[in-house]
């Protein structure tokens, strides 16, 4: 049997946001407090096409937003949205891997401190409700509201799911957050 990837998932979709190196380091100069395209270009290295790709990317999908610069027409500068700042927390988590994993032995080249008490921010540790560290192993997978029926087959269903009757281009309608309970 031959299957494509889940479109439909959360991690696969995330992947095409973020999934390429440009798009990655692109966010973590955003988050260093980088604005101006030719700060990201001199800071990444990258060509000019690569980047004005990315951050037209990041623009389209609400990750950025583009504000003209008063001091300078026809240029701009490039400020996290909210979604883009939501993603903060990801980044750390994959820098702390790195850190961890494949830094050079004298440690990580950049650290994050809180500006009030100077301290370095602390990596918070996965826990089970009981307040225990959470391993792989402590993890049960279950299929959530949202799930394929591949997955629905492959980790069970939560609770019986209503039939959505497709629309014309047959993807299923989502609810919303807000009808979740109705």
């Amino acid at each position: 049997m031959k299957r494509s990837f889940n479109k439909e998932c959360s991690i696969s979709r995330a992947m095409e946001v973020v999934g390429d190196r440009w798009s990655i380091l692109l966010l973590r100069e955003a988050y260093y407090g980088t604005r101006r395209f030719d700060e990201f270009q001199y800071y990444l290295g990258v060509a000019p096409n690569i980047l004005s790709a990315r951050l037209k990317k990041f623009v389209d999908l609400g990750m950025m937003t583009r504000v003209p610069l008063p001091e300078h027409g026809g240029r701009y500068e490039y400020v996290l949205t909210d979604k883009g700042r939501d993603f903060f927390p990801t980044y750390l988590a994959l820098k702390k891997w790195g850190d961890d994993w494949l830094a050079e032995p004298a440690g990580p080249q950049v650290v994050f401190k809180e500006r009030s008490s100077g301290r370095q921010i602390e990596y918070p540790t996965l826990l089970s409700a009981r307040g225990n560290p959470l391993e792989l192993e402590d993890i049960e997978i279950v299929a959530g509201s949202g799930a394929v029926p591949f997955n629905r087959r492959r980790f069970g269903a939560q609770r019986p799911l209503a039939k959505v009757k497709p629309d014309r281009a047959g993807r299923v309608p989502r609810k919303s957050v807000a009808d979740k309970d109705k």
